[in-house]
C-alpha cells in the first residue's frame, strides 16, 4: 500500500532518522516505538501525507484511504454525536435517498416501457452495493462503537461541543473506527480511554479488516494488539517480528550479537595492526603487509550505539502507619439528586496496592477525593488510621505548584538530602532533559507540570499514597521508574490508571465501582477479570462441559474452533502465577501458624487467628483454580 524508500526527516538541525526502507501491506499489524522525540509521531503524519520527507522517497497506492487520529487538539461541533458518526456514512445515507426515489419511480411508471427497466436495473445495482457495504446496518454499527468507547445512549442526541477535550478525541476515534480506512494511523489512542473502553478498542482492532500503525505508551495494549514492532532508535529505524514483549527480547539479542561481532571485528583488526606495525619495514614481508593493509582498509567498522541511560533512583521510605490504614462504614456520596455510590464498607490495610476501576463517570476520582479528605461524606463514616498521613496527587495537581520557581530549586526544596546529579537524573526520566532543569513551572504546560509534580512527590512520599491518573503524560521510560519506585514502597497505595500494565503489575486488590457500589477483589487487573468472567466455577463448567459428537473428529479431539493461541498462554501464565499464589500463602500460612506457637498476648493471638483463617479460604480458592487451569489446558492441548 505505502512505500518508503531511503526515507530521512529532520527536525530543524536534529536529524530524526534517515535509511528507511518500509514496506507497509494490506494486513499491517505494527507498533510505532521509540523514545520521545525520535520521531514517531513525524513518521505517522508522513505516512498520511501531513509531513514531507527530507530524503528518499514514498510512493502511495492508488485510491488508498488513511485515517490518522493525531495525540489531541480535534475539536467537532455542529451536530449531535450520533448525527456526527453518521456523517461518516454520507455516501450510503446518498445511495439510501435514491433508492427511496428510484422506488417511488417505479411505482409510476409503465413496466414494459424502456425507462422502467433503466430504473430497475440502477435500483438493482444500488441495493446490491449497499448490502455489501453493510449500509443497513450503519445504525447498529454508530451504536456499537460508542457503547464501545464509553457514550451512553443518552450522551447520543447531545451536541458535539457541550463535551471536554478527551470526549471529542473518543468521538474522532468512533468516526475513524467507522470509516474503515486502508490504513489507521493511531497516536496514543488510549490516552483518553478508561479501561473499559481500551479492553474494547483491543478488541475491535483485532477484528479490523484493514491495515493499522499505532503509537501507544501502554504495552499490554501493544502485546494484544500489534505483530510487529517498529522501533526509531539512534536515528535509524529497526523492524521486529512479534509483539512488543517479542520485541524486548529481540532487541537484547541483537545487542548481544552486535556486541560479540564487535569483540570479535576489534580483534580481528588489532592482529592485522600488530602484523603492519611489526613487519612494515620489512622487505621479505613487503607483499604480506600491503594484504592486510588492503583488507584493514575494507573492514566496514562496526559500531555500538550508546546504551540507553537506565534510571535507578532510591526513593526515601516513609514512617509506618499502624496495621489499619482507613476504614470506611456504610459511606455514601452524592451530589444534589445524583448519586454516586451508596453503602461502601471496606478496610484499607497497611501495605495494600489498590487500583480502582469502573467506568467513566463511576465515582473513581470521588473516592480518592473522600479518602484524601478534600470531598465530604454525604452520609457514613471515614476513619483514618494510626499515623496514617495521606498524600493526594490529583488530575490537575500542577495547580499547587509555586509557578516562580525553577524546576531544580523547588526539587531540591522537597528533597535537602539528594544530590543536584540524583535530582537531574531524575527530571531526565520523567522526560525534562537537562536545560528543562533551569525552567520556570509556570513556562510548562499542564500536563509537563503535572509530570513534574509527581517526581516532586515521590521524593518525599507519606506512608499512604492517592494517586489520581498518575501514569498520564509519562511514556514507558518514565512508567518503569514509577512502577519500580512504587513497588519497593513499604506504604499504601491507592490509584486510578487506565494502563493495563501498570496495574497488573502493581496491584494487590481491585476496588470496582459500579452501579453506586464499591466491590472489593483481591489480587490484581487480571485476578479481578478472571473472577468477572466466572472464576474457578466458570472454568470448572467450562471443563465439565461435555463435546458433541459432531464436534469431534475421528481422535476424538475437538475440531470445532481452533484455540486462539493468545488465549492458551495467557492460561499457561495464569497457571504459573497461581502455582506462585498457591505457594506464597502457604508460606504466610505456615509463618502466622509458627507466631501462634509463640504467644504474646490475646490481641496478637486473635490477630493471627483472623489471618490464618482468611489465608486457608484464600488458598482453598487458588488451589481450586489451578485444578481448573490444569484440567482446562489439559483438554485444550
Amino acid at each position: 500500500m505505502i512505500q518508503l524508500q531511503g526515507a530521512g526527516k529532520r527536525f530543524g538541525h536534529k536529524l530524526l532518522f534517515e535509511g528507511c526502507d518500509w514496506l507497509i501491506t494490506p494486513k499491517e499489524r505494527t507498533g510505532l516505538v521509540g523514545a520521545n522525540g525520535t520521531g514517531k509521531s513525524t513518521l505517522l503524519k508522513i505516512l498520511c501525507g501531513l509531513e514531507t520527507l527530507d530524503y528518499g522517497t514514498i510512493s502511495f497506492a492508488k485510491g488508498i484511504s488513511q485515517g490518522y487520529l493525531p495525540q489531541d487538539g480535534l475539536s467537532l461541533t455542529g451536530r449531535t454525536v450520533f448525527a456526527e458518526c453518521m456523517s461518516v456514512f454520507e455516501d450510503l445515507r446518498e445511495m439510501e435517498q435514491e433508492m427511496e426515489t428510484l422506488h417511488v419511480k417505479l411505482a409510476e411508471m409503465d413496466p414494459d416501457g424502456p425507462e422502467y427497466a433503466a430504473a430497475s436495473d440502477r435500483l438493482h445495482h444500488i441495493d446490491s452495493e449497499f448490502r455489501n457495504r453493510d449500509g443497513y446496518a450503519i445504525e447498529a454499527q454508530v451504536g456499537t462503537v460508542l457503547n464501545g468507547l464509553g457514550f451512553r445512549k443518552e450522551d447520543w442526541p447531545r451536541r458535539t461541543e457541550e463535551f471536554s477535550g478527551g470526549w471529542q478525541m473518543r468521538l474522532a476515534l468512533a468516526k475513524l473506527l467507522l470509516e474503515k480506512p486502508n490504513l489507521l494511523l493511531l497516536d496514543e489512542p488510549t490516552n483518553h480511554l478508561d479501561l473499559e473502553a481500551r479492553n474494547w478498542l483491543e478488541s475491535y482492532l483485532a477484528d479490523f479488516p484493514n491495515a493499522v500503525i499505532l503509537i501507544s505508551h501502554d504495552r499490554y495494549f501493544l502485546d494484544v494488539t500489534v505483530n510487529r514492532t517498529v522501533e526509531i532508535w539512534n536515528k535509524r529505524v529497526n523492524f521486529y517480528s512479534g509483539n512488543y514483549e517479542k520485541y524486548l527480547s529481540q532487541k537484547a539479542e541483537r545487542k548481544a550479537q552486535l556486541e560479540a561481532a564487535y569483540r570479535n571485528q576489534r580483534e580481528r583488526i588489532e592482529q592485522l595492526e600488530a602484523f603492519i606495525n611489526r613487519f612494515r619495514y620489512q622487505a621479505t614481508k613487503a607483499k604480506q603487509v600491503q594484504s592486510r593493509i588492503k583488507e584493514l582498509e575494507k573492514i566496514e567498522r562496526i559500531e555500538i550505539p550508546p546504551d540507553e541511560q537506565t534510571i535507578h533512583f532510591t526513593f526515601p521510605q516513609p514512617k509506618p502507619s499502624g496495621r489499619i490504614v482507613a476504614e470506611f462504614k456504610d459511606v455514601s456520596k452524592s451530589y444534589g439528586p445524583k448519586h454516586v455510590f451508596s453503602g461502601a464498607s471496606f478496610i484499607i490495610e497497611r501495605g495494600y496496592r489498590i487500583a480502582l476501576v469502573g467506568v467513566n463517570g463511576a465515582g473513581k476520582s470521588t473516592l480518592i477525593k473522600l479518602l484524601a479528605g478534600t470531598e465530604p461524606l454525604s452520609s457514613g463514616s471515614y476513619t483514618l488510621g494510626h499515623n496514617a498521613t495521606p498524600d493526594y496527587f490529583a488530575q490537575d495537581q500542577y495547580k499547587e505548584l509555586d509557578i516562580n520557581a525553577r524546576l531544580i530549586d523547588d526539587l531540591s526544596t522537597a528533597a535537602k538530602s539528594s544530590t543536584q546529579t540524583e535530582l537531574r537524573s531524575l527530571l531526565g526520566c520523567f522526560l525534562f532533559s537537562e536545560d528543562d532543569a533551569f525552567k520556570r513551572i509556570g513556562v510548562l504546560s499542564g500536563g509537563e507540570r503535572n509530570r513534574y509534580a509527581l517526581a516532586r512527590m515521590l521524593l518525599a512520599p507519606s506512608n499512604f499514597l492517592l494517586l489520581d491518573e498518575p501514569t498520564n503524560h509519562l511514556d514507558m521510560r518514565a512508567k518503569d521508574v514509577l512502577l519500580d519506585a512504587l513497588s519497593k514502597y513499604n506504604g499504601t497505595v491507592v490509584l486510578v490508571s487506565h494502563d493495563r500494565y501498570f496495574i497488573d503489575n502493581l496491584a494487590t486488590r481491585i476496588f470496582e465501582i459500579e452501579d453506586g457500589h464499591v466491590h472489593v477483589f483481591p489480587g490484581n487487573y487480571e485476578d479481578y477479570l478472571w473472577r468477572k468472567q466466572g472464576g474457578p466455577e466458570a472454568m470448572a463448567r467450562s471443563v465439565a462441559a461435555p463435546v458433541p459428537a459432531a464436534s469431534r473428529d475421528s481422535n476424538g479431539a475437538g475440531s470445532g474452533k481452533r484455540v486462539n493461541p493468545m488465549k492458551l498462554q495467557k492460561l499457561r501464565d495464569r497457571l504459573s502465577a497461581v502455582e506462585k499464589q498457591v505457594a506464597a500463602l502457604e508460606s504466610e500460612i505456615a509463618g502466622h501458624e509458627a507466631a501462634l506457637a509463640d504467644f504474646k498476648n490475646v490481641e496478637e493471638t486473635v490477630r493471627l487467628n483472623e489471618l490464618v483463617t482468611a489465608r486457608r479460604k484464600e488458598l482453598e480458592t487458588r488451589v481450586a483454580e489451578w485444578e481448573s487451569l490444569s484440567a482446562d489446558l489439559e483438554a485444550s492441548a
